[in-house]
């Protein structure tokens, strides 16, 4: 073993508390009032105070930590199993003991200051899950101790399962032992025995204080050995303040003692036995449990026990004390010898050391930080001088303000830096982070003023907290006398503001480091339990052991390292600012294509950096003077670059693994290895870099060297810098492969498992290094270290280019492994640093893919695509590599198979426009053989899926299958008219295919709600009247409108009438359109035919007791008809509309009649002959009102109101006209009765409304309604006159007829007899009723007188014919 070193994972990270398990210890008996204790204050609760490492073939290894005084935690570094914790009623003394029971149960035994001892037992039932399974059954018993003092705060030290030693401050030995059975039977009582080391009358006066002259301090016992259990010999050792080793065997006592010198070859001061006064104070060792004696074979051939017991030298400079040798044998203690420890030590102090083999184990405690010696124990010649090797952590960055600034020399954001740094792996423990932000904005909330509102949130993790809350109570302000933002000085106060949070986390740190003891582990592995750690004794690689020797402030390297001692001089004379810009320029450099020779590339940036100016001329010639006393520093470099890029032989190649590569066995195994591979990347970068800045350093001359030589050095340092970017990437909770099936994506447990509803102020946040995620899928978990870190960076490879040119196949399977991993961001930034090849442009596209650069991943994509086949110019190493990440291809000369990849994994992504692309890329490259139906379908449905409908509709053409086109059209066609694009589906003619359309809208037609959006009626009537095919869209409206009107017995919104009526105007106008012989459309029958408001002409063509139930004939619709039921929709909607509760569409329809009546009681009369004319209804009762209306005016202008009349006076014509109100609406009823009183009518309306007159009042109508009469109906006046006893107007009508006739006959002689007739019934009817009168009326006589006359003529006239 040439060297060791420590690695470390820190147990908060590994096993945070919320996960523990909890189990509280109840307390059995009375405690004394003398026994309270005050529990820590500390806000350091995950900090153990005392830790015992067990180790078993069938448990593993299991760490047993005191927290917090009285919790037991216990942990397996060996299984993945939860951590348990036991709450005891009071603090425990160091320190309890763990031990395996006939390898069925696991014994925990603790003796605590109350005076109590306390047994766990948990069963246990496999070594895979340990006490997962058992920990709820665990079964404690509790003992008080007899003897028992007042703060037992003695030294306690469990010897196995049947025996306790504790060691009290006056130098007695209290045992106790019991005989325990197993869980089955019952534990006996403990037997208390007390040892005094002196006389009895000492030992009583002990424990009575009347007679006790005072402490013995001299004769306290600070430590206690036994043999390791199991063993057969019970005897106990044990040292006290005053260097006495004593030899206590069971049932006798103290039977021998051996008092030892401060210094080897000094007289042994004090007194072995204890004085009065306690001796010489300043010659004590340290009260308090201590770790200084130890009782081991030295070998399996020699029973014999031998005693290691050291003695500190705290005063003197040259080491940390020595330990003596001792060999306990029968009744008597003999020193063999001394080992003095080792230089390093002074000024150290000892935690604990042990015994493995004749190897000597010491752990010191070196301000804060744990440092193991190791030597061989000189059993046969003590005299020799033992050889000392010293193991301690590799060199870690110490976040110190010169260490902060040379963070902040790059360029960037001063919060992202420090942050970065914090939370680099390793760097800090969660707990650390989350205590150093607790007390931070504690400390924040004290100072004066409201708190900043980002105090008062709640984070979700640790990192959102620090991010948020550090520096906010940092705040910009102005200049009191310019007005100036003082930046300068608020960027000050916030770089000082984030120095003191990183202090603080420095400090709780460093206290978490603290070591405490040793213990070993399977293989015989040392290891060493701190505070908040556990770490690993294991062997340096030459990489680290290169980097430690170099970092030392007097490097002793040998003659073949001694380049890199030169190395390590250049670039402390080049400083620390040039370095940086070396690695920045390293980095652009790697980051571009390289388009020149890498030895130009070296001079030109050397000159652009100015890197040999920086350095004296002496300097510069001192390094080259001892750079060429070199044989050939080419030579040299290679062997340099062996020496960082190379891995220990024996250990496995990937070529020897198996497929399925075993995962480590515990998370801490994990983390250790992890530690390692982070130590080891460390070292090589900077060592590399080393050999990159000799380069630069030689730069006039590296035009003479290899080329190869150089691109193995910049390749190496490619690798060294990707894995010293992913060993700083922080990883969180483990995240699962990626789903690339997006069904199995939508699994809701699966995304329910990913919810975090409640957080608990106890972060569970896991504070891994990437490496830690990525060792299940990369190296052997099987070996040891430095075996399993070298195992991962040969399996992932990326030190093993040799070009810069070339993306070797371990580098791109790593990025593509980090890339289904789900690290995105940690992929994309490895591949940034690899060229683009086939695979690693493939392992690109498909990052994108994921974090959703769809254009570039397509675009990629089709980039390689054009690469592939027989024609492209990919190389067999390019497919090799290619093959390796794109397994789902099994050959990669075919593009139209990648094409169908592709457009898979859009798909899975639901990405339809490239889906669509890529599909109909395959298309255009697929052979002949290959049947592409389905992709066409998946074009067109792409296609039309993103609206656009041009592309769509020439796929549909391009489509070779008529029965593809059939099945796709009606896709199309509804998607178009989803869409509101039918202006757009107008503009296709689907050869061929328009009456595929027509049926696919049809049946949209028949089968939706007329309500419904989109309107498929309207749709189709577009179609139709865009083909002059005017009666199928006449009757694709009519139809809409009849479902429409049907629907609003049931809705009385006025809107769908609107829609109704529209669509009876649009079938109007398409039948007005079409030839009026042809003016008819065709609809079938139905039930609700027989109640039609106008009868409609049947077809009849099978006799209708012919039908099948349900059937009904074809009924014709002519252009009136629709015309007719247009207008009976519109009046009844006017009277829904002008009066709401007069009528509701409850009750259509309304028969016409009515229709025109509420028309005509809501005064509406123009509206009412418009209507009325239209359905062809009389219009007697409408003419009649008029008429009354009239009258009232006449009567009383003032008497109706403006509303009553404002239809039908109001309107522009009637508004034009002269006169008043009652003039007006004479006029206006003149102005009706010669628009719609015709013969057709037998001017009844004039009729009407001369009877209505006659009726209300008994004046004289008006002259032009009498006029009107006189000359179309004159006989009506007699005999309407005559009936309401008007005889003198009846006489005067009478004559006036006559003498109208008379008139006649004398310009045109009658032919025959028939045109000289008159009524003369009704004339004789006047006559007499008006000779019955009383008063005989004045032109009864001229009337006698004129029929008389008439008579004479007539006779003539008879007489002459």
């Amino acid at each position: 073993m040439d060297g060791s070193m420590l690695v470390a994972a820190q147990l908060s990270s590994l096993y945070p508390s919320v996960h523990a398990v909890g189990i509280a210890i109840p307390n059995c008996g009375s405690l004394d009032p003398l026994f309270s204790y005050t529990p820590d204050q500390s806000n350091l609760t995950e900090h153990s105070t005392c830790s015992t490492v067990f180790h078993s073939t069938t448990t593993g290894t299991i760490l047993l930590r005191v927290l917090e005084g009285s919790l037991l935690e216990l942990v397996s570094l060996s299984v993945d199993t939860v951590a348990a914790r036991f709450n005891l009623p009071s603090p425990v003394l160091p320190s309890p003991g763990i031990f395996l029971w006939e390898e069925q149960e696991l014994h925990i035994i603790a003796v605590t200051v109350s005076g109590c001892v306390y047994r766990l037992v948990l069963p246990l039932r496999n070594s895979k899950d340990l006490w997962r399974d058992e920990i709820h059954n665990v079964w404690t018993r509790e003992y008080v101790i007899t003897h028992r003092v007042a703060g037992m705060n003695g030294v306690a030290h469990i010897h196995g399962t049947h025996c306790v030693a504790i060691g009290l401050e006056n130098g007695s030995l209290l045992r106790l032992d019991t005989e325990y059975v197993g869980s089955e039977g019952s534990e006996g009582e403990w037997t208390e025995t007390l040892f005094t080391p002196g006389s009895f009358l000492s030992s009583l006066t002990s424990f009575l204080p009347a007679l006790s002259t005072g402490p013995s301090h001299a004769a306290e016992i600070i430590s206690i050995a036994t043999l390791p259990w199991p063993t057969d010999i019970g005897s106990v050792w044990s040292i006290s303040r005053d260097r006495v080793v004593r030899f206590w065997k069971p049932k006798v006592g103290c039977v021998a003692s051996k008092a030892l010198p401060a210094l080897p070859g000094r007289d042994v001061t004090p007194s072995p036995s204890p004085s009065a006064n306690g001796g010489n104070s300043n010659a004590l060792l340290e009260s308090g449990r201590q770790n200084f004696l130890r009782a081991f074979y030295a070998s399996s051939d020699d029973d014999r026990v031998y005693l290691l017991a050291f003695i500190p030298t705290p005063t003197l400079h040259s080491s940390g004390g020595n330990f003596y040798l001792l060999l306990a044998d029968s009744d008597r203690l003999q020193e063999i010898g001394s080992i003095p420890c080792s230089t390093a030590s002074a000024h150290c102090h000892l935690q604990d050391f042990t015994v493995i083999g004749e190897i000597l184990y010491v752990l010191w405690d070196r301000q804060g930080q744990s440092v193991v010696d190791r030597a061989v124990i000189p059993f046969k010649d003590t005299d020799i001088e033992p050889q000392w090797k010293l193991a301690s952590y590799p060199h870690e960055v110490e976040l110190t303000p010169a260490y902060l600034e040379e963070v902040l020399l790059p360029p960037g954001s001063l919060t992202g830096k420090f942050f970065e740094v914090i939370m680099r792996p390793g760097m800090f423990s969660p707990f650390t982070l989350r205590t150093a932000i607790d007390d931070y904005t504690s400390g924040c909330f004290s100072l004066p003023g409201t708190p900043a509102p980002q105090l008062q949130v709640n984070y979700a993790t640790i990192g959102e907290h620090i991010a948020a809350v550090v520096g906010c109570t940092v705040t910009l302000h102005h200049d009191p006398q310019t007005g100036a933002l003082l930046h300068t000085e608020y960027w000050n106060a916030f770089k000082r503001d984030w120095e003191g949070f990183i202090a603080l986390c420095r400090e709780i740190e460093r206290r978490s480091r603290r070591p405490l003891a040793l213990g070993v582990g399977a293989n015989g592995d040392v290891m060493v339990a701190e505070r908040e750690r556990v770490a690993s004794l294991v062997n340096e690689d030459l990489a680290i052991r290169l980097y430690n020797a170099l970092s030392s402030e007097t490097p002793e390297l040998e003659p073949q390292w001694d380049i890199f001692g030169a190395m390590e001089n250049l670039r402390r004379v080049l400083g620390v600012q040039m370095m940086l810009n070396l690695e920045s320029c390293l980095v652009d450099i790697m980051h571009q294509e390289i388009a020149f020779s890498l030895a130009d590339i070296i001079q030109d940036q050397a000159v652009r950096l100015k890197f040999n100016e920086t350095l004296d001329e002496d300097v510069r010639n001192w390094l080259l003077g001892r750079l060429r006393s070199s044989a050939s520093l080419s030579d040299e470099v290679r062997a340099m670059l062996d020496y960082v890029g190379g891995l220990e032989t024996g250990v496995k190649r990937e070529d020897d693994m198996s497929a399925s590569v075993p995962p480590p066995r515990s998370q801490w195994t994990r983390a250790i290895t992890s530690s390692y591979i982070i130590a080891t990347t460390n070292a090589r970068y900077d060592l590399c870099l080393s050999i990159v800045a000799l380069l630069f350093f030689l730069a006039p001359e590296i035009g003479q060297w290899d080329p190869s030589l150089l691109a193995e050095v910049f390749a190496l340092f490619r690798g060294t810098a990707i894995m010293r970017y992913v060993i700083r990437q922080p990883s969180g909770l483990p995240v699962k492969p990626l789903v690339e099936d997006a069904s199995a994506a939508d699994d809701v447990v699966s995304l329910m498992q990913n919810m975090h509803v409640s957080r608990s102020r106890g972060d569970s946040t896991q504070l891994f290094s990437l490496i830690h995620r990525l060792l299940d899928h990369f190296g052997d978990s099987q070996v040891g270290l430095p075996g399993a870190a070298h195992g991962f960076l040969d399996t992932a490879g990326l030190l093993q280019s040799v070009s810069l040119s070339h993306a070797t196949s371990n580098e791109v399977v790593f990025s593509e492994k980090l890339r289904q991993l789900g690290y995105f961001q940690a992929a994309l930034q490895v591949l940034s640093w690899l060229p683009r090849t086939a695979g690693a442009t493939y392992v690109l596209a498909r990052l994108y893919l994921n974090i959703g650069r769809v254009d570039d991943a397509a675009f990629l994509l089709e980039k390689l695509a054009g690469c592939l086949g027989v024609d492209g110019a990919m190389t067999v190493a390019d497919k090799m590599v290619l093959s390796l990440v794109l397994t789902e291809l099994e050959q990669l000369d075919d593009c139209y198979h990648f094409y169908i990849h592709a457009a898979g994994l859009f798909k899975s992504k639901s990405l339809v426009y490239q889906e669509t692309v890529f599909t109909q890329l395959a298309i255009s490259v697929a052979p002949s053989e290959i049947d592409t139906t389905v992709l066409w379908a998946t074009v067109i449905k792409g296609y039309t899926e993103l609206a656009l409908y041009d592309d769509a509709y020439a796929a549909w053409i391009s489509t070779p299958t008529e029965k593809q086109k059939r099945e796709s059209v009606s896709q199309l066609v509804y998607r178009m008219c989803e869409d509101n694009a039918a202006q757009k589906l107008m503009t296709f003619n689907f050869m061929g295919f328009a009456d595929e359309v027509e049926d696919a809208v049809s049946f949209k037609v028949r089968n939706t709600d007329p309500r419904s959006r989109p309107n498929y009626s309207k749709i189709l009537y577009g179609w139709y009247t865009s083909r002059s095919d005017h009666k199928n869209a006449a009757l694709t409206m009519y139809q809409r409108a009849r479902k429409l009107r049907e629907l609003l017995n049931a809705d009385s919104s006025t809107s769908l009438a609107g829609d109704a009526l529209q669509s009876y105007l649009l079938a109007i106008n398409s039948l007005s359109l079409v030839d009026p012989k042809n003016a008819w459309i065709l609809i079938p029958g139905s039930v609700d035919s027989e109640h039609e408001p106008r009868k409609r002409r049947k077809v009849k063509r099978i006799p209708e007791s012919k039908y099948t139930p349900g059937k009904y004939e074809n009924v014709i619709i002519h252009l009136e008809d629709v015309q007719y039921e247009y207008a009976l929709l519109s009046a009844q909607v006017d009277i829904v509309q002008r009066q709401p509760s007069a009528g509701q569409f409850t009750k259509f329809p309304l028969p016409p009649a009515s229709i025109v009546l509420r028309l005509v009681q809501l005064n509406c009369f123009n509206l009412a002959m418009t209507t009325a004319r239209s359905l062809d209804v009389d219009m007697s009762e409408l003419f009649s009102r008029l008429t009354t209306q009239c009258l009232r005016l006449s009567r009383d202008p003032d008497s109706l109101s403006l509303e009553d009349h404002s239809e039908w006076l109001l309107t522009d014509k009637v508004s034009s006209w002269t006169g008043t109100p009652a003039e007006k609406g004479w006029r206006y009823l003149r102005h009706s009765l010669e628009c719609h009183d015709c013969p057709e009518t037998d001017y009844r309306y004039s009729k009407i409304v001369l009877e209505t007159i006659m009726q209300h009042q008994k004046s004289s109508p008006p002259p032009w309604l009498i006029s009107f009469l006189e000359a179309h109906h004159h006989e009506y006046l007699i005999r309407i006159n005559l009936r309401y006893e008007n005889f003198g107007r009846a006489i005067d009508h009478t004559l006036s007829l006559i003498h109208k006739e008379d008139a006649r006959l004398a310009l045109d002689p009658p032919k025959n007899a028939s045109a000289t007739w008159l009524p003369y019934a009704i004339i004789d009817q006047v006559i007499i009723a008006a000779a019955e009168q009383e008063v005989e009326p004045p032109r009864l006589s001229d009337l006698r007188s004129e029929v008389s006359s008439r008579m004479k003529r007539m006779q003539k006239l008879s007489t002459f014919n």
